[in-house]
């Protein structure tokens, strides 16, 4: 995949780091936690659809600044100024994972500049709060000071036991037997497990998530005028499936896709063809306005 990674200086002395891919009507896709501007999930299927995707590293991530992430409103001016910088009037928006709440804080404040919003295993409610175990520990192993090992470690083991490493990782992202799933996965799927793990980091971004999320309530969902289309797996252990339920609930012009597929990460397995389907057919969608 040909792509090119640029840099953006904003006003207020901070940067925003950002890759663009394609040609086509604009996509703007905000990655999840532990990612940067060079995720890869789902682009193939959209660049052989026709679409440009504009992916800026979230606030703390990749050489993004992290004081973009005083606030997700705070964060979403940068992206709209980014936006604004290409000169591009309107986009579709697609919000993974622990991208959600910035997909959808975006999409709320500037109706007039989103086309669709599409959210993937999305954060749409109170997720990890200090009083859970995750919470804590995700504040030992992502923490900006040791991140990096933490990454580092994984890489490795990923690399040198692949089928390992992934039977270890299952846990986290299904409710579903590890059996089970495995029985889902093609070589195919488990090199694009490994080199997930080679481009995670976390910088300062995962505790910025962390942080926002605990406090995310549907207001923002209320707000969201776009037609929007919410694709989920019933098996999600990572972001269960009730954040799907209640931005369905809360956002107006919703449509809820949820899935028998194996977990989190819908674009491996063998449903992944079936998420290319239902996103293809949203966005050329008659009910959508076209982007420019």
């Amino acid at each position: 995949m040909l792509r090119s990674t640029r840099t953006l200086e904003l006003e207020n002395g901070t940067f925003l780091e950002y890759t663009i891919a394609g040609t086509g009507t604009p996509i703007l896709l905000f990655h999840g936690g532990h990612s940067n501007c060079n995720e890869e999930f789902g682009y193939k299927n959209l660049l052989e659809q026709g679409y440009s995707i504009i992916t800026p590293s979230r606030a703390g991530y990749g050489s993004t600044s992290k004081k973009l992430g005083l606030s997700l409103n705070t964060a979403c001016e940068a992206y709209l100024q980014l936006i604004n910088h290409l000169n591009v009037c309107t986009v579709h928006v697609i919000a993974i994972s622990a991208g959600g709440p910035t997909g959808i804080t975006f999409a709320s404040l500037y109706p007039e500049r989103v086309s669709s919003l599409v959210l993937q295993s999305a954060v749409s409610k109170e997720w990890h709060t200090p009083k859970d175990a995750i919470y804590r520990m995700a504040k030992l192993l992502f923490l900006p000071a040791t991140e990096k090992y933490t990454w580092k470690l994984v890489s490795f083991f990923s690399r040198t036991f692949p089928n390992f490493i992934l039977k270890q990782m299952v846990p986290s992202f299904s409710t579903l037997p590890v059996p089970e799933v495995l029985q889902q996965f093609s070589q195919e799927d488990i090199e694009q497990f490994v080199a997930m793990n080679q481009r995670q980091r976390s910088g300062h971004g995962f505790m910025l998530d962390l942080e926002q999320s605990a406090a995310f309530t549907p207001s923002k969902l209320q707000k969201i005028m776009c037609p929007t289309l919410i694709i989920h797996s019933k098996n999600d252990k990572a972001v269960l499936p009730e954040h799907a339920l209640s931005a369905y609930h809360h956002i107006p012009e919703s449509r809820l896709c949820l899935l028998d597929s194996w977990g989190h990460l819908i674009w491996l397995g063998s449903g992944a063809r079936s998420v290319d389907t239902e996103l293809n057919k949203f966005l050329c969608s008659k009910f959508i306005r076209p982007s420019i």
